[in-house]
């Protein structure tokens, strides 16, 4: 219907005889396009029963359809405007968090810890290596902390915690290292510079590794110590943590006598509280968590502690009180984490981050244990206790709760016998390896050189020693890459002595290696093995009570160190 037709209709006289199309009326349209011309005739046609012609019967069939379908038209082009327009936002915003986040690469080091094995369902454990940096190198960190004479020297990691999500996600493990733990720190390449660290032969404070190149370097110097492969780091300095601080909201603390932490000398965070609980946020919050002198002994074992309480509070208070559910809230936290957090390249968009939250918030509070490092003193510096230490990394490696109600879930394996058919002695390529090296003690040496030949003597003529660094392993082990080769890998274990519950698929060995662990550090013939669950419980004795905290216990208050109460 051309335009001219419609000016046209619209001309016509003034409503009054007749009725509209019922169709027209339901859509509410002009009643005057169908009107009576004079004389009960309509213009243009033969008339119904009603005084409507044919042509006014097919304009009001077809007028109403095409005004129909225009709105239709424009109800979709808006819709599409809208649509469009939301998601571009919603892009442009989560390009811009994601611009927010400072990435780096997550190991420095020439060695890496290869994944653990999945558990049945094909789970593996995830370890995250939470860095608190002191770095005064911005106004904004400097005005929160510090002295003057830090500016523009390189950071340290001065909180150093290694997170432990299970397997089966039912618990979850963090373990704090004291940032003057003394140990000797691995080759490190920084990324940015090419600059390289060579490894120290002398030890050296373990917050200085986040000096030499970044926090992969730290993250190297980890797994070195505890032979934990570590999936993902994740940094802090002061500003972000007081601005993370306020987006999360209070969360409550407690001390047993009011604390002023400031002495004669100007040392302490500034914190003061009153005895009791208080909930703390902000700057407030960052004072409680950098808090050495005025807990305590005054010492870095204490501010691990009070971190600890933190934390578990901070999980309860978000639990209990549903911040994420609230839109408004969950913006803000994810603008302020986002600017605040330094991770490494596989966490660098906010999904991976969101994700990576949905794992962590699996655990009830309950199933979350929080302790440090086992230690002994050197002066006023730490090492790691020998026997206790080495007992704590083997738990997390293992996957093992450290609130020892999952010790029953992790029987020892059968040795079964494979279906794959053995190649001959002599046709075995074995790669051997020395794991002997703890993270308190040095690995045994020549121990990959001399197991190489006791294979060879049996007929594993293809048995070679590896002579890269030395590895961390607990229990001797055979790996193999693909299941053509589990049947060589049980023939070299056999020949050794070795139970075949220690052979086990791997895709970060390219052929049949034997690792030599620090439970066979000498000799030609494999030692018996001890009964994994005992080991269990002296590992479990190994954990301080004293620094050791269950995510679920509100009961607890920081003693306040004698001096320090106002």
């Amino acid at each position: 219907m051309g335009r001219g037709t419609v000016r046209g209709e619209r001309t016509r006289r003034p409503a009054g005889r007749g009725e509209p199309p019922d169709q027209a009326s339901d859509l509410g349209w002009d009643d005057s396009l169908y009107e009576e011309a004079p004389g009960g005739d309509t213009a243009g046609g033969d008339a119904d029963s009603r005084g409507r012609t044919t042509r006014s019967r097919q304009r009001a069939g077809v007028r109403p359809r095409r005004r129909r379908r225009r709105i239709l038209r424009w109800t979709a082009s808006i819709l599409a405007f809208l649509i469009i327009g939301t998601a571009g936002a919603g892009y442009l915003y989560y390009r811009h968090l994601n611009g927010n986040l400072d990435t780096g690469k997550l190991n420095l080091g020439e060695h890496k810890v290869p994944e653990p094995t999945p558990n049945a369902a094909g789970q593996r454990p995830l370890n995250i290596l939470l860095i608190g940096s002191d770095s005064r190198n911005t106004k904004e960190n400097l005005k929160l902390g510090g002295h003057k004479a830090s500016v523009g020297s390189a950071p340290l990691a001065d909180v150093q915690m290694l997170l432990h999500l299970s397997a089966d996600r039912s618990n979850m493990s963090v373990v704090s290292m004291p940032r003057d733990t003394l140990t000797r720190l691995p080759k490190c390449t920084d990324p940015k510079t090419g600059k390289v660290y060579a490894a120290t032969f002398s030890r050296q404070m373990v917050n200085s590794s986040l000096a030499r190149g970044g926090a992969g370097c730290t993250v190297a110097t980890w797994e070195q110590m505890t032979g934990i492969h570590i999936d993902h780091y994740m940094m802090v300095d002061f500003s972000g943590v007081v601005s993370m601080a306020d987006a999360i909201g209070g969360v409550p603390v407690c001390v047993d006598a009011n604390v002023y932490s400031r002495n004669t000398s100007g040392e302490g965070s500034g914190l003061k509280l009153k005895k009791g609980t208080t909930s703390v946020k902000g700057e407030q919050a960052l004072q409680w968590l950098r808090t050495r002198h005025g807990f305590e002994d005054g010492s870095d074992i204490a501010r691990a502690k009070a971190q600890h309480m933190y934390m578990s509070s901070m999980v309860r208070e978000l639990r209990e009180n549903a911040t994420f559910s609230h839109p408004g809230k969950l913006r803000t936290l994810a603008e302020k984490a986002t600017d605040a957090l330094g991770v490494d390249d596989g966490l660098d968009t906010v999904k991976k981050l969101y994700d990576l939250s949905n794992e962590l918030k699996r655990p009830a509070p309950k199933r979350i244990t929080m302790t440090t490092m086992p230690f002994v003193y050197e002066g006023a510096r730490v090492a790691p206790k020998a026997k206790d230490a080495d007992a704590l990394w083997r738990l997390l490696r293992d996957d093992i709760a450290l609130d020892g109600k999952d010790k029953d879930a992790k029987k020892k394996p059968k040795d079964e016998t494979s279906d794959d058919p053995a190649a001959a002695d002599d046709k075995i390529a074995v790669q051997v390896r020395n794991g002997t090296r703890t993270a308190t003690t040095p690995a045994a040496p020549g121990r990959a050189a001399q197991v190489a030949q006791a294979l060879t003597a049996d007929g594993f003529t293809q048995a070679v020693p590896d002579q890269a660094q030395s590895l961390v392993e607990d229990k001797t082990v055979v790996r193999y890459p693909s299941p053509d080769l589990e049947g060589d890998a049980q023939a070299v274990a056999k020949s050794l002595g070795i139970p075949l519950s220690s052979v086990e698929e791997s895709t970060e060995v390219s052929g049949v290696t034997l690792i030599v662990g620090a439970d066979w550090k000498t000799g030609t013939a494999y030692p018996k093995s001890t009964d994994d669950e005992n080991e269990n419980e002296d590992a479990g004795k190994a954990l301080d009570k004293e620094q050791t905290q269950n995510g679920a216990d509100d009961s607890k208050c920081m003693k306040v160190e004698p001096g320090y109460t106002w």
